[in-house]
């Protein structure tokens, strides 16, 4: 997997980078309004090189790949470039593939940046007028007629300047009445020119991007130094939450440019869906981004003094060039669903790669050996995705296998899986229809005592968790604390002869009536800050004075109370240091990578299709319908930038990259598309997926449910936001 640039092409963006912040600077997006084109920008960017980018070596140009020219939409979006550079990339590619002799000087010129070349949308045979990029500077179009591939000579006649949103330099043009040259004609042009506009749709999903990150960026800096109150406005919830919802739809968005990209270069069967979702997914997340942006801003937002505004409507102006972007959804669900084809452009070289790896597909077939071998029709039936799907004897089994505790380290006795081997691992069991949120629990307890425990209790406890023979459940949370886990008021005293009393309540500790163990955070020291008087023990939940009473979820899902009233254990039980169950308690982030929920957005997602299939709408199955098409591609969508922001978590921990809180980022992002997707397919499939009837039926209602917690689960949704909206954005902290 990898997520970096090469070294060429991390100089290469370092360059339009410098370029870009002087000469496409804020004072210079202005004044080429509302022209809405530099040409001195223009002449710079050709002597960089950049206009020529996507042209072959053979026609003279640099002949870089796809995803070079991403890099450089990116920057030019961050900076607003004032001129139609998406369509100019797009018409010299044309112009070098298609134009032969009769192209070769007008090539050369839009190379240079002599000249400005563009491109139609739609064929002109059946829609001479249209709009076009650039269509105030562009001294040619190509385009298609018919079954030909023609370009258009636009005089400075044909060329009226008018008034439009976002001062681009836009113009509706009558092509049919212009001169026209054939450039190539048949269905392998037509091909290679639908190509071209397929580019399109990924270079100004690029910039989009670009628009979006940089106007987050300003709106968090704005809030950073306005006061309202007397406090800084980036400390206000209302403020930042949203901020931190549009950053990971931002950065979703640019991953799925990417994926696009891969998925082209690899020949994937989803490669035209691709492109239409992140050309689709950008149009929505810039447009949004902005907007909250210049919300961020208040009244001053409104005005023309400071630059939101200029971000807010270039975001809307690039895409509609095309028309609805609601359209591209459809047209994934036509690719993903009724077979629909899309001419593809050449990738190029794509150093980006998402491959989990060979030893990732080892620990997959692994583990799908063992299912086959020692998994029973009969313990498939008790699978469960709660903790009432454990079963001792599988759970035995797993660990003879070492397959039980995939992600602990192997100094404490685990499998030691990379964070790419575990991804596949999860994958791979939630294809069995396995989850065991009682091994992930315990090997998080057994990684704890490993690092801090006494002699004493590691050799208690250690080697039947490392047999199987038990599991572990978590004491965090508390009836009136909730995510705040420094809030706990269960307290341990430590009595004359050393040993612990503990006295208090636990609330939704999963799995209590089938563990043998619980790690408990107790309050030891009331009279110093609340993250600084806790400590970690471990408590059997078999003890005198332990009490579990069941609390049943609408889930399906049992989950505890538990009450400890005077439960004694020696000191020889505790965990770390007295007042250091902080510190103690971070050892199990080294288990964390960036997860999700993304294995049940899939899973979801192909029971919605099983279903369609299934269903019959007006004496047809609902998946040939465009609505049910339309609803199940956003779905994929969704899944696919879930995988993608949690790769990255992954990548960064695997490569000691920075990491801005891409595991809160991950987390969120997954657990909220996965909640909302859950309604949606309901609906969808409704009233089938009201049943409970086995197979997918079943499943649907069951996601729905499940998905109920998970904004819930491992910390509030507004617990990551805070932690999104400070690591990332960095905004002033919103908690005490």
């Amino acid at each position: 997997m990898n997520f970096d640039l090469t070294d060429d092409q991390e100089m290469m963006r370092d360059m339009f980078v410098r370029f870009l912040d002087e000469h496409s600077s804020i004072a210079r997006v202005r004044a080429a309004a509302p022209w809405g084109f530099d040409p001195a920008l223009w002449a710079g960017l050709a002597e960089l090189g950049a206009l020529s980018i996507r042209v072959p070596e053979e026609s003279g140009g640099l002949g870089l790949g796809l995803f070079d020219a991403v890099i450089l939409m990116e920057e030019a979006g961050r900076t607003l470039v004032s001129g139609p550079l998406a369509e100019t990339l797009v018409a010299a590619r044309m112009l070098a593939l298609l134009g032969g002799d009769a192209a070769t000087d007008l090539l050369g010129r839009v190379m240079a940046g002599e000249a400005v070349a563009s491109i139609a949308f739609h064929d002109i045979a059946t829609q001479p007028v249209q709009w076009i990029g650039g269509g105030q500077v562009a001294q040619a179009v190509v385009a298609r007629r018919s079954e030909d591939i023609v370009l258009i000579d636009v005089p400075d006649g044909a060329r009226v300047a008018e008034e439009n949103l976002a001062d681009t330099p836009m113009a509706q043009i009558d092509l049919g009445a212009l001169p026209q040259v054939v450039l190539a004609s048949g269905a392998d042009a037509v091909a290679t020119f639908a190509s071209g506009v397929e580019e399109w749709k990924l270079l100004i999903a690029a910039g989009l991007a670009g628009i979006g990150r940089e106007a987050l960026k300003l709106a968090a800096a704005y809030a950073c130094e306005r006061k309202q109150f007397d406090q800084f406005i980036g400390q206000f919830q209302g403020i930042s939450h949203p901020l931190a919802d549009l950053l990971c739809d931002v950065d979703g968005g640019k991953f799925l440019v990417w994926k696009a990209i891969r998925d082209i270069a690899d020949g994937a069967p989803e490669a035209g869906a691709a492109i239409s979702i992140a050309a689709w997914w950008n149009s929505d997340a810039a447009g949004r981004a902005v907007a909250q942006a210049l919300h961020t801003f208040g009244g001053y937002g409104l005005t023309t003094e400071y630059d939101i505004f200029l971000f807010n409507l270039r975001a809307k102006a690039w895409p509609l060039l095309l028309g609805d972007p609601q359209r591209l959804i459809g047209e994934a669900g036509r690719r993903l669903y009724a077979g629909e084809q899309a001419a593809l452009p050449d990738a190029g070289d794509m150093p980006v790669d998402f491959d989990l790896g060979e030893d990732a597909r080892a620990i997959t077939q692994e583990i799908e050996d063992f299912f086959a071998v020692h998994v029973t029709p009969e313990m498939r039936e008790a699978f469960h995705y709660s903790w009432e799907g454990y079963n001792p004897e599988l759970n035995r089994k797993l660990a003879a296998q070492n397959l039980l505790y995939v992600g602990l380290p192997q100094d404490v006795g685990g499998r030691g899986l990379s964070a790419y081997e575990k991804t596949a691992a999860m994958d791979a069991f939630e294809a069995e229809g396995y989850n065991n949120p009682a091994a992930n629990v315990t090997q998080m307890v057994a990684l704890i005592v490993h690092r801090f425990g006494s002699e004493e209790l590691k050799a208690a406890i250690l080697p039947e968790i490392m047999r199987g023979e038990v599991i572990c459940s978590l004491g965090y949370s508390e009836p009136g604390a909730g995510s705040d886990v420094f809030a706990a008021q269960c307290r341990a005293t430590q009595e004359a002869d050393g040993s612990w009393r503990i006295d208090g309540t636990k609330m939704f500790t999963s799995g209590a009536n089938l563990s043998t163990y619980v790690l408990m955070l107790c309050r030891t020291n009331p009279d110093v800050a609340k993250h600084k008087g806790l400590t970690m023990f471990i408590v059997p939940l078999k003890a005198e004075g332990v009490t579990i009473q069941p609390v049943h979820t609408f889930q399906d899902e049992r989950t505890n109370i538990t009450f400890y009233d005077g439960v004694k254990i020696p000191d020889s039980w505790r965990l770390g240091a007295v007042d250091g169950g902080v510190r103690t308690m971070s050892a199990s982030l080294e288990l964390e990578h960036g997860g999700g929920f993304a294995k049940y957005q899939r899973a979801m997602l192909h029971a919605a299709e099983t279903l369609c299939r299934e269903i019959q709408c007006d004496g047809q199955p609902l998946i040939a319908d465009a609505g049910a098409q339309a609803r199940l591609a956003r779905t994929a969508a969704n899944l696919w930038a879930s995988e993608l922001i949690a790769f990255r978590a992954n990548w960064a921990s695997m490569e000691k990259k920075p990491n801005l809180a891409y595991g809160p980022m991950a987390k969120m992002f997954s657990s909220e598309k996965f909640q909302s997707d859950a309604r949606d397919l309901l609906d969808l499939t409704a009233p089938l997926s009201l049943s409970k009837r086995k197979g997918a039926a079943a499943e649907i209602n069951m996601f729905y449910r499940h998905a109920q917690g998970a904004t819930i689960y491992g910390g509030t949704s507004e617990v990551h936001r805070s932690m999104i909206a400070e690591r990332a954005l960095g905004l002033p902290r919103t908690r005490a």
